[in-house]
């Protein structure tokens, strides 16, 4: 309350109403270090004794300058930054990012660096969902789902660490392919984790879809319209729990998408457990892209031969004295894009997720900027929540599935 004394009541008059004003109402603060707010982020609420009469996010508590500073570095090394976005999907922020680059010099992409791509941000989305779900349940009291759920992850990200060498900031996704051909143990561990996979998936909806006290806390709770959703730019599993078939590797295919038969979860009952049975589905049809994927694996390079763009292989710096000069000249002053801008986008654990890049000719981009889709996605929350308890509250905001990361930046 200290921090809402400290300016003047001018100031909130047109963020509360006059009930708050005249006292009728309390003003409290949740977070910015609650642990139910999944991340930095205040939220300034009007209660009417436990119901919420207005919500108001107040986000930029973990303000990093990333794209600003993206901007001061070679297009190479500006990569390193977007793992740092939304720490929930690095392999896709890479995805996002080089595909922009690429977009930008016209850089081609060998059929097997896609495919491993895809198979990569696929399991990357898997990852982040299980990440949502155990802390979701985690939040509603059902301790047990955040252990099973990490158990998983940890499956994933062992094998994030076979083919980079890291568990979550990777950077393997380089532009004009991926940092190196992924090691022979990869297709074993993949398949193992697609073996076992739908079992646990199960297990999750025993523990949790039909439990009646599940149900109970999220059944007709942060009720999202269609046209709500719409308007304010909502993206990803939150707006095709609201009845809309909006998914980029669907309607605007990327990295082969087109070649994967999948389907896109939609429900229509726009509530926090809409978005669950959404993301669980999800969950699935991801499973099944990976599996198409892997099947599919062409031999081949992992990184084009432009070599104007992309890195001599490892293997001839020890033995080509033209090799080593390319290497320390692409590392050192980078390579010059053109005077243009182009806008890349993927379809992330979250929603879509943009990349607008700007070259000016030089080594080092114009202009950085990203479309997160957790800064949309939380755009809705003050109208989702009114009229709801607190305690819907932790349900309801836990079902956007934001990333602080992504939204401040």
């Amino acid at each position: 309350m200290a921090q809402l004394e400290e300016v003047t009541i001018d100031q909130y008059k047109h963020l509360v109403s006059e009930r708050a004003i005249t006292g009728e109402t309390m003003l409290l603060n949740m977070g910015p270090q609650h642990p139910s707010t999944h991340g930095v982020l205040r939220l300034l609420l009007e209660l009417d004794g436990e119901v919420i009469v207005n919500c108001i996010p107040d986000i930029g508590f973990l303000h990093t300058g990333i794209e600003k500073n993206m901007e001061a570095k070679t297009y190479q090394k500006a990569e390193v930054m977007t793992d740092r976005l939304d720490y929930m999907n690095t392999m896709g922020n890479n995805l996002a990012y080089v595909m922009a680059v690429e977009k930008l010099v016209e850089l081609d992409v060998p059929p097997r660096a896609q495919a491993l791509r895809v198979i990569l941000v696929e399991l990357q989305r898997i990852a982040s969902h299980l990440v949502w779900l155990g802390t979701s349940g985690l939040d509603l009291a059902a301790m047990s789902m955040f252990l099973y759920c990490f158990r998983e992850r940890e499956q994933i990200l062992d094998i994030f660490e076979l083919v980079s060498g890291q568990r979550m900031m990777t950077t393997y996704i380089r532009p004009g392919g991926v940092w190196r051909d992924v090691p022979v143990e990869f297709e074993t561990a993949v398949r193992e984790f697609i073996k076992i996979f739908p079992r646990r998936i199960d297990e999750y909806e025993r523990l949790l879809t039909k439990n009646p006290l599940f149900i109970d806390r999220m059944v007709d709770i942060g009720y999202l319209s269609r046209e709500t959703a719409l308007s304010c730019g909502v993206t990803g599993p939150m707006l095709r729990a609201s009845g809309v078939n909006w998914d980029l590797r669907k309607v605007r295919p990327y990295m082969g998408y087109e070649q994967y038969d999948f389907d896109v979860p939609v429900l229509t009952e726009g509530d926090t457990y809409a978005r669950y049975l959404v993301r669980i589905e999800e969950l699935r049809q991801s499973l099944r892209i990976v599996e198409q994927a892997l099947n599919k694996l062409p031999m081949g390079p992992v990184r084009s031969d432009n070599r104007k763009f992309v890195p001599p292989p490892r293997s001839e710096i020890g033995v080509s004295m033209e090799a080593l000069i390319h290497h320390f000249k692409l590392w050192t002053e980078g390579f010059s894009a053109p005077n243009a801008s182009v806008y890349s986008a993927i379809e992330s654990p979250r929603g879509e997720l943009g990349v607008l890049l700007e070259g000016d000719g030089g080594p080092k981009p114009r202009r950085v900027h990203m479309r997160t889709p957790s800064f949309d996605n939380l755009s809705v929350l003050s109208e989702i929540v009114k009229g709801h308890l607190v305690a819907d509250l932790v349900a309801i905001l836990a079902s956007t599935d934001i990333v602080l990361g992504d939204i401040d930046r």
